[in-house]
C-alpha cells in the first residue's frame, strides 16, 4: 500500500496527474477526491463513474468542468482553459439520453389549411399525431406519417390561442380569445360535448393533471386574463374548482408532479394551490413585473406520461400509470422538482422543492395525504438569473433537467444551469424577439423560432448554431419538437404549418 501511495505522489509531483472531484449535477460527491491521470478523457470518466455507481449496463454519461463540456482529455483542456492543477478540479457527470436525436436540417412540408395566423402547435405525447390551433377560430389535428390533415374541429368561436394534450393522448383541449374551452377527441375530431364555460376573459394556458397521478387522465387546468384559473373534469364536463385570488390576469400555468398548481399572473406573484381543494397554499414573491412564462424541472416527463421513443403502447390506464410513475420517480430521485420563472422585469427565479417534503412512496401516495407529506417550492428563490435586456417571454428546461432555456424579446436566447441557475452561453442569430423554444428529447439540442421568420437549431455542446431554417414568409408563434425526436413543427403569421426532419 505505500508503495502504491508513493508512486501516485511520484506521478502528482510529476504533472501527470490532477486530483478531481467527482459529482452528481445536484453536487453530491461521488466518493473522495482521487487523483486521475491528465490523458484521462470522458471514455476513462465513464468507467470510473459506471463502475463506482455499480450500473451492470454501461449508462452514457457526459462530463462538466464549470459547466462546460469535457470532450478532450484532462490535460489538454485544464492547459486550454488555464485551470490550476493546485486546486481541486470539479467535475460533473450527467448522465445521457442512451437514444440520439437526428438534427432536423430541411423542411419535410408545408401544409397550408389554415386561414389566419397559427397560434400554438403541440405534438401528442406519442409523437404520432400533431395539433394546431388558429386565429380562424379552428383546431386543425394532422396526420404525421401522410402530412396530410386529419381533421378540421370547428365550434369555437374566436382565435384559438392555446392547446394540450392529456398525457395519456386521449384528449385535446382547446382555448379561445372568448374564453370558452373545448375538449375534442383526437381519434375522430369531434367535440367531446358543449363548450366549457366559466372563463370571463381569454384562456393563456391549460395543463393537464400528470398520468402518474390520475389514470386515465380527467382533469385539467386552465388559466385566463380574468385573474381565475379552474380546474376542469373532462368525464363530469364541468369546472370542479376555481381558484381566485391573483389581482390581475393569469398568464401561465403548470400542474406540477407532486400534485401541486402554480400559476403566474400579472400580479408580479406565482401561486402554488392544493389540487384536492383548491386551497392557496403559497405565494413565491420577487418579480418587479408581470410574470410572463412558467416551467418545472420534470416537464417533459409530465407530458410525454407511460410514453417514450420506443413507441411501446400500453394495454390499461394502471400499467400506463406505473410506467409514468417509474419515469417521475427516476427524474426526482435524481433532483427535487424546480421551477423557472420568466418576467417582464427581464430576469428569471429558479425556484426548488423543499426536500425535507417527499412525495413518498408510490403513485398514489399524494391520495389523502396531508399536507407535509407533499413537497412544496420553498419561498426564497434558489437563484435570480439576470442577462436579458429585454422581458423574458418564454422558459424552458431541457428533458433531463440539467438546462433551462430562455427567449426573450432582446432576440437572444440563453442557456442557463438547472440546478444552480447560473449563466451559461447566450445564443444570438436570431434579428428580431424570440418567441417559442423546444428541445429534442434527448436534451442535446434547442429549437428557437422567432418574429425574423426563422427556426434556429442550438447545440448544447459546441453552444453554437447547429441549423438555421428559413422558410416561413413570417413571424414563427409556435414550434414544438416532438417527444419521438424525428420531427419539427412550426406556425406563424403566413398561415401554413411546416414539417421539418432530419
Amino acid at each position: 500500500m505505500d508503495m502504491e501511495m508513493e508512486e501516485e505522489r511520484r506521478e502528482t509531483n510529476s504533472g501527470n496527474s490532477v486530483m478531481c472531484q467527482l459529482s452528481d449535477p445536484e453536487g453530491k460527491p461521488l466518493e473522495d477526491p482521487v487523483y486521475l491521470p491528465q490523458n484521462a478523457g470522458p471514455k476513462e470518466l465513464q468507467q470510473i463513474v459506471n463502475k463506482r455507481l455499480n450500473n451492470e449496463e454501461k449508462l452514457p454519461y457526459a462530463f462538466y468542468v464549470s459547466d462546460q463540456e469535457l470532450v478532450v482529455d484532462l490535460g489538454t483542456y485544464l492547459q486550454k482553459n488555464k485551470v490550476s492543477v493546485e486546486k481541486i478540479v470539479q467535475i460533473v457527470y450527467q448522465p445521457q439520453a442512451v437514444f440520439r436525436i437526428r438534427p432536423v436540417n430541411r423542411c419535410s412540408a408545408t401544409i397550408a389549411g389554415h386561414t389566419e395566423a397559427v397560434l400554438s402547435v403541440a405534438f401528442s405525447p406519442d409523437g404520432r399525431q400533431l395539433a394546431s390551433g388558429s386565429g380562424d377560430t379552428t383546431v386543425r389535428l394532422w396526420d404525421i406519417s401522410t402530412q396530410t390533415p386529419m381533421y378540421t374541429c370547428t365550434g369555437h368561436k374566436n382565435w384559438v390561442l392555446c392547446i394540450a394534450w392529456s398525457p395519456d393522448g386521449k384528449h385535446l383541449v382547446s382555448g379561445s380569445k372568448s374564453g370558452e374551452l373545448m375538449c375534442w377527441d383526437p381519434q375522430t375530431g369531434k367535440a367531446s360535448g358543449n363548450p366549457l364555460m366559466g372563463h370571463k376573459k381569454w384562456i393563456t394556458g391549460i395543463s393537464w393533471e400528470p398520468v402518474h397521478l390520475q389514470a386515465p387522465c380527467r382533469r385539467f387546468v386552465s388559466a385566463s386574463k380574468d385573474g381565475d384559473a379552474r380546474i376542469w373534469d373532462v368525464s363530469l364536463r364541468k369546472c370542479v374548482m376555481c381558484l381566485s385570488g391573483h389581482t390581475l390576469a393569469v398568464t401561465c400555468v403548470k400542474w406540477s408532479g407532486s400534485g401541486r398548481i402554480y400559476t403566474g399572473s400579472q400580479d408580479c406573484t406565482i401561486k402554488v394551490w392544493d389540487t384536492e381543494q383548491g386551497k392557496l397554499i403559497r405565494e413565491l414573491k420577487g418579480h418587479g413585473h408581470w410574470v410572463n412564462s412558467l416551467a418545472l424541472s420534470t416537464e417533459y416527463v409530465l407530458r410525454t406520461g407511460a410514453f417514450d421513443h420506443t413507441g411501446k403502447q400500453y394495454s390499461s390506464p394502471k400499467e400506463m400509470k406505473e410506467a409514468a410513475w417509474n419515469k417521475y420517480k427516476t427524474m426526482i430521485d435524481n433532483a427535487p422538482e424546480r421551477l423557472v420563472s420568466g418576467s417582464d422585469d427581464f430576469t428569471m427565479f429558479l425556484w426548488e422543492s423543499d426536500v425535507s417534503k417527499d412525495p413518498s412512496k408510490g403513485p398514489d401516495a399524494n391520495k389523502g395525504s396531508n399536507e407535509r407529506n407533499v413537497p412544496i417550492m420553498s419561498k426564497h428563490p434558489k437563484a435570480r438569473m439576470t442577462g436579458h435586456q429585454q422581458l423574458v417571454n418564454h422558459v424552458y428546461f431541457s428533458p433531463d433537467g440539467r438546462w433551462i432555456a430562455s427567449a426573450s424579446f432582446d432576440k437572444s436566447v440563453k442557456l442557463w444551469n438547472g440546478v444552480t441557475g447560473t449563466f451559461v452561453a447566450a445564443f444570438r442569430g436570431h434579428v428580431g424577439p424570440v418567441y417559442q423554444i423546444s428541445w429534442s428529447a434527448d436534451s442535446r439540442l434547442l429549437l428557437s423560432g422567432s418574429k425574423d421568420s426563422t427556426l434556429k437549431i442550438w447545440d448544447i455542446r459546441t453552444l453554437k448554431l447547429k441549423q438555421d431554417l428559413p422558410g416561413h414568409a413570417d413571424e414563427v408563434f409556435a414550434v414544438d419538437w416532438s417527444p419521438d425526436g424525428d420531427k419539427v413543427a412550426s406556425g406563424g403569421r403566413d398561415r401554413v404549418l411546416k414539417l421539418w426532419m432530419g
